[in-house]
């Protein structure tokens, strides 16, 4: 599906346009008119239409941009930006729309399969986003520029640092459940430490490694687009997109701060448990030895020898047992005196 928004210059209005009112090829738009051309899950034939007719891309930036398409089983490219002589060729990777609910997030695999792919070719006057996952940036920069229409005025570049802002926000549910989960794990594993937390750490850290990985990424593809070194980044538009790696930067370190929290979880995670099995082999040791003694005296007396003075003694009986007991009383105040108890 292609939607198409263009700013009139005459009419000083933003207006949604079909297909067919498309020019041709983009020499025949005029230079102070602004197209947003998105391509949402589109056929191989739209593809064809915007990215060789309208606009001819350099084969590997096609290559780039139809690759969760050709090779599905390799996932999304990884964030990059790269420029040509007449445009400029953005990827981003955008959340999941199931990963930015918190109640689905929890049960969201977050593999290198489930990561959607934003692409962005920028020139002087248009704008043309493809994506095959629905993407919520797109849309509430839509949303934006019919509430904002004038905001179309000002060119390409700040209509894509709007999609670029909706990318950075949705990280922030995401993050701040992770947060959440992280203290509410660290509660219980001091509390009561089990095997089900563990599971959960690992489910987390597969997580936090896929959004870390993504944000590294994307940071250098923001970092770059502030330095001021593409022509088709306009400098009084440069502050926008310094304002959005600020939040960006940010939740990168948000994120690795919550990856070193989860090794350390881990770690303490595995300490308690060891200390826990520690306590259960230190009371199993005193009982063992207990035991041992009490079988030391019992086989003493188990023997079948003829000759054995307390056999035929009335208080036999109770002296074996009164020096079982007078045996564990010993050992537990040697254990006692030595403080392993």
């Amino acid at each position: 599906m292609i939607q198409i928004v263009r700013w009139n210059p005459q009419s000083k209005l933003a207006e949604r346009v079909t297909v067919e009112e498309l020019p041709k090829n983009i020499a025949e738009i005029p230079a102070d008119a602004v197209y947003w051309i998105d391509l949402d899950r589109p056929t191989v034939e739209e593809e064809t239409f915007v990215l060789q007719q309208f606009l001819q891309v350099h084969p590997l930036t096609l290559e780039d941009i139809t690759k969760p398409r050709r090779e599905p089983e390799q996932g999304a490219h990884l964030p990059k930006v790269e420029e040509f002589p007449y445009y400029l060729f953005v990827i981003v990777n955008p959340l999941p729309s199931e990963a930015m609910e918190e109640h689905r997030s929890k049960r969201f695999r977050f593999g290198k399969r489930d990561r959607p792919q934003l692409s962005a070719v920028i020139t002087h006057t248009v704008l043309i986003t493809h994506h095959y996952n629905e993407m919520r940036c797109v849309f509430d920069g839509q949303k934006f520029l019919e509430r904002h229409a004038g905001s179309l005025a000002r060119g390409p570049d700040y209509v894509f640092h709007l999609v670029l802002d909706g990318i950075v926000d949705e990280y922030t549910p995401v993050v701040e459940s992770i947060a959440d989960e992280l203290d509410t794990l660290e509660t219980r594993m001091f509390r009561s430490p089990a095997p089900q937390i563990l599971s959960r750490l690992l489910r987390l850290k597969r997580r936090v490694t896929f959004l870390r990985k993504t944000l590294i990424l994307e940071r250098e593809v923001l970092a770059r687009l502030i330095r001021g070194e593409f022509h088709l980044v306009e400098q009084s538009e440069i502050v926008y997109y310094r304002n959005v790696y600020d939040h960006q930067v940010r939740y990168t370190e948000l994120i690795e701060s919550a990856r070193e929290m989860v090794s350390d979880l881990m770690q303490t995670h595995l300490a308690a448990i060891s200390n826990r099995l520690n306590e259960v082999m230190k009371t199993l040791t005193i009982i063992s030895v207990m035991g041992l003694m009490c079988g030391v005296i019992a086989g003493i007396y188990g023997m079948n020898f003829k000759h054995m003075p307390e056999l035929d003694w009335v208080w036999g009986y109770p002296m074996a047992l009164g020096l079982m007991a007078t045996a564990v009383l010993v050992i537990l105040g040697v254990f006692k005196w030595k403080k392993w108890l």
